[in-house]
């Protein structure tokens, strides 16, 4: 069997060189301006420096071009992947078809990773995007295993899938805390709030906990557990799924990084020693539940039930 990537989100440069020894394959970093909900802000000297360290260990770092872009910021994108390109990055992740027609127009050929969050749910949309430039789809979390195998055996592109961390349930581009902040007579400014490990909107009723912070992007209320699929991993590997993705916004590097080398552990574990997996694939799950925070439990996101809003 092929052993997929395993593909995390650092919080710094200094913390790549954790993750390496941890036995992630690949990076997702950059810059609030152009990525959505990053672990991490990257600027321009901190992405060069990223990317040369990784790639001295063979590693690959894929820069986050995925914001909801208006006009103004839309205009920059020639500009910054002709930077991301010369810095040596491996792939742009992007949503917007504006950062296709950048690429385009700058730095044509340049291999894209297409993340449109929640609607990448089939392979037909997966081998349209693929025809018009991307080497890989970033499949929605909200689909079920069996969708994920079945758009992986008809995809003409590499398929990406989340198996771990917390998903984005909401999203504003306006700054909604700040707007209440200012209307309390509170003022914040952003940097002191973005990342805010403390600001959880409470569900009494479904005795729920869910972290809301902003960025420049605007407002993002996350979901109130993290996903988790560390014992159930084997029938994604042996039907090729190529890249595995641990979401790590809003943690700490230590938990990031303990989650990667569970993580590494369960997928080496898969290729070479299937049957030892599914012995000791419950061990692997409790390992991850001990890391876990009191209010975030860990769940199976959508991997077996019906997707209800």
């Amino acid at each position: 069997m092929k052993k997929p990537e395993l593909l995390v989100t650092p919080g710094s440069v200094s913390e790549i060189k954790r993750q390496i020894e941890a036995g992630a394959d690949a990076f997702i970093i950059g810059e609030q301006r152009y990525g959505l909900r990053l672990a991490g802000e990257f600027d321009r000297e901190q992405i060069k420096e990223a990317i040369k360290i990784s790639h001295e260990y063979g590693k690959k770092v894929y820069v986050a071009v995925n914001a909801i872009f208006h006009n103004k910021i839309a205009g920059e994108l020639d500009e910054y992947v002709s930077f991301v390109k010369e810095a040596g990055a491996d792939a742009i992740v992007f949503g917007d078809p504006a950062v296709l027609m950048a690429v385009r127009a700058a730095v044509p050929g340049f291999p894209l990773h297409w993340n449109p969050e929640t609607t990448a749910t089939n392979w037909y949309t997966a081998n349209y995007w693929g025809k018009r430039g991307a080497v890989r789809v970033v499949l929605a979390r909200e689909l079920s295993m069996d969708a994920i195998i079945e758009t992986k055996e008809n995809a003409e592109v590499a398929i990406e899938v989340q198996v771990h961390g917390m998903t984005c349930m909401f999203q504003s581009k306006r700054p909604l805390l700040g707007h209440y902040f200012e209307y309390m007579g509170k003022n914040m400014e952003i940097e002191e709030r973005q990342g805010a490990q403390n600001m959880l909107l409470h569900d009494e009723e479904r005795n729920n906990k869910y972290p809301i912070y902003e960025d420049q992007n605007g407002t993002h209320i996350m979901s109130p557990n993290d996903m988790c699929i560390i014992d159930e991993l084997l029938d994604m590997i042996e039907a090729g799924v190529d890249s595995f993705k641990i979401d790590g916004v809003l943690q700490t590097e230590d938990y990031r990084v303990a989650v990667t080398k569970l993580y590494r552990k369960a997928i080496d574990m898969c290729v070479e020693y299937p049957d030892q997996y599914e012995e000791e694939k419950e061990e692997l799950l409790e390992a991850a539940e001990a890391l876990q925070q009191d209010h975030r439990p860990l769940d199976s996101g959508f991997f077996f039930k019906e997707t209800v809003y």
